[in-house]
């Protein structure tokens, strides 16, 4: 962008209202001035201006002063207002309304946000709900590459978009180290009852990211080939490189399921195999048991006239013939592995 005199410098900041995190003025991708939202229409009317406005759960009064200064669509403003929505791109016009899932560890769970962003002529405006990351590190990185900034509207887009499917990384990062130790540890034992519902709770938060970032793969296409408003042919690569990047997510979230898959299905074959192994155990003492058990118990019953009965012998005859028998079962047991 090329202009007659060089931009002046930035005024002082503008009182901080409820809702607004950042709004400022950007020309030839430097800041020249913080303002209220009121005076957003203003500044964007002016030639190679830029606005970029950040809210944070703004309530719908200040919504709706967005909404006037850049003539926002009133289902897209809706929208905004009810952070309940699935990742989409929607145009409005010659403006674009997008909606992303943020996800942030929360304790031992994934807490989710959401990020809607208007984009338009001179005008790009991101309003976060529940969890997720400031982005003023989005704002510093640009600010801190004037030249970068300087591509306008749709390079902010880009630069946000990245900034959202970064934040998925640290996520997947400390589940994967998780996952790891509980596949290491599943195969040493029997998954106990507190590890089979961290294991049911780990799928489900990350059936619920997939949820998240699937769609997302459908935004970042569209911005990629489609002929949209305010995106640029020369933007299409880095759109394309957020969507590789967010394919990649993809393709990690699938993989730690398949592995907590696999290892729920391996702690149910350790358990089995260990209720084997005692059933096997168990078996094998109670057929030892029941020879001297049998042999007493015919012994004893109350009969006159029985084989060997008055024999002087017949006492360690017996006794013999229970040790024999019960060592050969022995041997016999161990030799196959069940005792």
């Amino acid at each position: 962008m090329n202009l007659a005199s060089s931009p002046s410098p930035v005024t002082e900041a503008v009182p901080s209202e409820s809702g607004v995190v950042a709004a400022g003025v950007y020309v030839e991708g430097r800041r020249v001035a913080n303002i209220a939202i009121d005076e957003a229409s203003s500044w964007r009317s002016k030639p190679d201006h830029v606005v970029w406005i950040g809210l944070h759960e703004p309530d719908i009064a200040v919504l709706r002063r967005v909404q006037r200064q850049f003539e926002l669509h009133d289902l897209a403003i809706e929208d905004a207002d009810h952070a309940h929505q699935r990742p989409k791109i929607e145009q409005y016009g010659d403006a674009l309304f997008i909606v992303a899932r943020t996800a942030q560890l929360d304790g031992d769970s994934i807490a989710f946000g959401e990020t809607h962003l208007f984009v338009g002529e001179g005008y790009i405006v991101s309003v976060r709900h529940g969890a997720s990351t400031s982005y003023k590190p989005v704002r510093e990185r640009c600010e801190s590459c004037p030249r970068a900034l300087a591509r306008g509207e749709d390079y902010i887009l880009y630069a946000i978009l990245d900034f959202i499917v970064d934040n998925y990384s640290p996520v997947l990062e400390t589940i994967q180290e998780e996952v790891e130790a509980m596949e290491a540890q599943v195969l040493a034992s029997a998954m106990t009852q507190a590890q089979i519902e961290r294991l049911y709770l780990l799928r489900r938060d990350l059936l619920r990211l997939r949820n998240a970032v699937g769609p997302l793969v459908e935004v970042c296409r569209r911005l990629e080939h489609d002929n949209l408003p305010m995106v640029r042919s020369t933007m299409q690569p880095l759109f394309r490189d957020v969507t590789d990047h967010v394919r990649t997510v993809q393709e990690q979230i699938d993989s730690l399921r398949e592995v907590l898959a696999f290892a729920f299905e391996a702690s149910l074959l350790v358990g089995q195999a260990q209720e084997t192994a005692v059933s096997k155990k168990l078996a094998s003492w109670l057929a030892i048991i029941a020879v001297p058990t049998a042999i007493a118990g015919i012994y004893g019953m109350n009969f006159k006239h029985m084989p060997e009965l008055e024999w002087q012998y017949g006492y360690f005859g017996v006794i013999s013939t229970i040790l024999l028998v019960c060592t050969g079962l022995f041997w016999r047991f161990r030799r196959v592995g069940w005792l």
